[in-house]
């Protein structure tokens, strides 16, 4: 594959391709959800959210990490997850309504670090921590679920306390860092860091 070369790192590579393509479906999924076509916005939406699982993994067994590819997963991220939440709105609210409380909190708190990091970065918060990543899987399978085989409550539940957690710790990340960069796992590893640092 030819070299592409953006600040020193190759950014052409398979993983950023596959975060690229889910990118440029997001303006697609949009069309099919807002003209009410359910049947293909949950195929395209799932080969999305599988996609995702794909990307990330290929870049760490296969050494492609990039902060260009990090930035860019995380904007197919939030496309990729904005057109989930719509389709939820569109097709699945009559379930999820008694229990939208929750949501709205994980909401707050989720756009909460994305102005924190744009505030402070004036960039997408490219971070990849456990919490954050395996929250990522743990909603792609709720959504795949939601879409196919219909509504679990318990599941619901699951995903979105999980993800208060994640997002909390990634706001606090946020406010701790002094630069967005790769290689933080968390906010146990940055404390045990600084702890080190100090001794």
């Amino acid at each position: 594959m030819k070299k592409i070369i953006y600040k020193g790192e190759n950014i052409l590579n398979v993983p950023n391709l596959i975060s690229l393509y889910r990118f440029l479906a997001f303006p697609v999924i949009l069309f099919m959800a807002l003209t009410g076509r359910e049947n293909w916005f949950v195929i395209l939406i799932c080969i999305s959210l599988v996609s995702d699982i794909f990307d990330g993994n290929i870049a760490r067994i296969f050494k492609l990490q990039t902060n260009f590819g990090a930035a860019l997963d995380n904007l197919a991220d939030l496309c990729t997850y904005a057109m989930a939440l719509l389709g939820m709105f569109l097709f699945r609210w009559s379930e999820i309504r008694p229990h939208s409380w929750i949501l709205y909190i994980f909401l707050a708190i989720f756009i909460l670090s994305y102005i924190i990091a744009f505030i402070r970065f004036r960039k997408i918060p490219g971070l990849h921590l456990y919490s954050a990543v395996s929250c990522g899987y743990a909603q792609g399978i709720f959504f795949f679920v939601l879409f196919v085989f219909g509504f679990f409550p318990w599941l619901f539940y699951l995903v979105v306390v999980w993800g208060i957690i994640a997002y909390s710790e990634k706001t606090l990340v946020l406010l701790k860092l002094d630069d967005i960069k790769r290689g933080v796992k968390g906010l146990y590893w940055l404390l045990k860091k600084e702890r080190m640092q100090a001794e």
